[in-house]
């Protein structure tokens, strides 16, 4: 497995462009998800962008039972070591999404240009 590509995005309307740019790349979009911290933002962003959650058909069903007792954050770095991220790699990045960023992740990718 390859490390997920990512990037850490402020602004909705760069995180829109940048997914749609990804897909005109050629990424497919069952690589492509978007994480951030509050759950309407986030839902919002995937309904905007039509980005993927990083649900049961991802994690597999035993993290996704054990999501369930878990809090914001726990959940959040569960997912991302998931896809692939490393530890430390997900606890910097749920700093990140504390701060009111969402994060793209891009899996299964070589090369990505956001």
């Amino acid at each position: 497995m390859t490390t997920p590509k990512f990037k850490v995005f402020h602004d909705d309307d760069q995180l829109s462009e940048s997914i749609d740019k990804l897909r005109n790349n050629g990424i497919r979009d069952e690589d492509i998800f978007v994480l951030a911290h509050d759950n309407d933002h986030d839902r919002r962003n995937r309904k905007e962008t039509d980005a993927n959650k990083i649900g049961v058909k991802v994690t597999g069903v035993g993290t996704a039972m054990k999501n369930v007792f878990r809090g914001k954050g726990d959940k959040l770095r569960s997912k991302m070591k998931e896809i692939g991220f490393d530890a430390s790699k997900a606890e910097q990045l749920e700093e990140e999404l504390d701060k009111g960023k969402s994060l793209l992740v891009v899996t299964n990718q070589d090369e990505v240009e956001f």
